[in-house]
């Protein structure tokens, strides 16, 4: 380890199982898949500037109640010992993706990314057309049978979900139109399986190109937006119809494209334009049809946590973690987290609602004629909020979040539960600094908080993380495992039911 823990750098690799202290439910078999930035120092001294530029690791933390049959887990990958006895365990791997980007950087040859490495825009998209940058370091999907680390580059990377060995790269040729940089967030329709996602291709005149892809991975053009100047966007909102940008006024101007420009990382292209206020565009998923495009007050923000449809689908419903500007990406440079600096974590949860207005005909909706109203559901500091995967598209009650005080002073030390019809707020603070909050349902549960929420703590002083189970109604810890080292502040997990424990071959 380098520096704090949380960001220095975990050169380690390992698979092993570690026993559990506690227990955990008999249905959770699957395995939690966390992305993050593992390393931000390389072999020739050289090092990553930003947060967000560290290589990517992926984690594989695979349940196995009653460790049954004295299990492994792997698929036939190895991976594990065996325990003796019927006590609960989670079998756990790390290890890099050995990407292009991971190549170049052990070979003092990283070029930059997100927030390190001075270039021209120019110079920048000119890469991005040639050879997209393919650091995959912020969340695991699953696409029919494959599974892919994803980045904010259209190049998604194909990973072995048992080795976790990057085993080459999701690319398209099909026609469907693509940008030079893609929401790092898809969006799953749980009532069909297809995943969406917005790409951003720049130009004299920007758009943002919406895709829909099906489980047995056949991709389709669903809509195109428009803008003069493109926004960054992390992540958007879906609803059954309708996809949901927030385009905050964080812009970049596309005629910079045709200019030398000054060198600068690629993130500080982009200029806070606060009088352009927030432009929410909301797109039909069945025409293709911007129905609608009101303007709110500038806010900036990462991560949407869920949208829905109500009043016969006249009314949107999406909820979106907020900042007042995006000054918060200046604080997750690398110097400014090791010396205490954490705006990032001060977020909000907000409510937008989205009226539509009335149809003009055919159930079309005037676009002119739609407006959009803002309200906090929760003032405190929240990082990285998550909703069930049960309620995606519908109507939630309960967020989880990530902890903080306003002003932030510290990582965050506890997680939240948010009850968004009554306002209560339940925490939990058992000891050390906190990352993402995933909650797994109980497949046999009827209430939406029946199931448990698995959270990566890092503890304090003792240079380890470990992988900690809350039960998701009393959000009261019921298991931890201690893992063999500590684990530097990753970004998102996925929870998949089918990678389950197997016996060794």
């Amino acid at each position: 380890m380098d520096g704090h823990p949380g960001f220095g750098s975990l050169h380690e690799e390992t698979a092993t199982t570690i026993p559990v202290d506690g227990s955990l439910p008999d249905w959770l078999t699957g395995s939690l898949v966390r992305n993050g930035p593992g390393a931000f120092s390389f072999p020739d001294g050289s090092a990553v500037d930003h947060w967000f530029d560290g290589l990517a690791m992926l984690y594989r933390f695979t349940f196995d109640p009653g460790n049954r049959a004295g299990g492994d887990t792997g698929g036939g990958s190895g991976l594990g010992r065996r325990l003796r006895g019927r006590g609960d365990a989670v079998h756990y791997r790390n290890r890099f993706l050995r990407t292009d980007a991971y190549e170049a950087a052990r070979a003092g040859e990283f070029d930059g990314g997100f927030a390190t490495g001075e270039t021209t825009l120019r110079s920048r998209l000119a890469t991005f057309l040639r050879d997209p940058y393919d650091n995959t370091n912020i969340v695991a999907e699953r696409i029919g049978d494959d599974y892919l680390a994803l980045t904010e580059s259209p190049r998604r990377v194909r990973f072995d979900p048992n080795t976790l060995d990057a085993v080459g790269h999701d690319d398209h040729d099909d026609g469907v139109p693509s940008g030079q940089l893609a929401c790092a967030h898809l969006k799953r329709d749980p009532a069909t399986g297809t995943l969406l996602n917005v790409e951003t291709a720049f130009g004299r005149t920007s758009r943002y190109h919406v895709t829909a892809t099906a489980p047995d991975g056949t991709r389709r053009h669903v809509g195109t937006a428009t803008t003069d100047e493109p926004a960054y966007l992390h992540s958007f909102a879906l609803t059954p119809r309708f996809v949901v940008l927030a385009e905050f006024p964080l812009r970049l101007d596309p005629l910079r494209l045709f200019k030398p420009g000054r060198q600068r990382p690629f993130i500080e292209q982009f200029e806070w334009q606060p009088d352009r206020g927030t432009r929410v565009i909301v797109l039909d998923r069945t025409t293709g049809e911007v129905v609608a495009d009101p303007v709110t007050d500038p806010v900036f923000g990462f991560h949407h946590v869920n949208a829905f449809e109500r009043r016969g689908g006249r009314e949107i419903v999406f909820d979106l973690e907020t900042v007042p500007d995006a000054t918060t990406i200046d604080s997750l440079y690398l110097e400014e987290l090791r010396a205490g600096s954490f705006g990032a974590l001060g977020a909000r949860v907000d409510r937008f609602v989205v009226d539509l207005g009335s149809p003009t005909g055919r159930g079309r909706y005037g676009v002119g004629d739609a407006s959009v109203t803002r309200e906090p559901l929760y003032e405190g500091g929240t990082a990285l909020p998550t909703v069930s995967p049960a309620r995606w598209c519908e109507e939630h009650r309960y967020v989880y979040a990530m902890s903080t005080d306003r002003p932030v002073n510290e990582w965050a030390r506890r997680v939240l539960k948010l009850d968004t019809e009554t306002g209560e707020v339940v925490e939990f603070d058992g000891g050390g600094y906190f990352g993402e909050p995933i909650f797994v349902p109980n497949p046999a549960g009827d209430a939406e908080d029946d199931g448990v929420v698995l959270v990566v703590t890092l503890e304090e002083g003792a240079e380890r993380s470990s992988l900690v189970v809350l039960d998701g109604e009393s959000f009261t810890e019921r298991a931890r495992a201690r893992l063999p080292h500590a684990v530097p502040f990753d970004f998102h997990g996925r929870y998949f039911p089918e990678l389950r424990a197997k016996p060794a071959t």
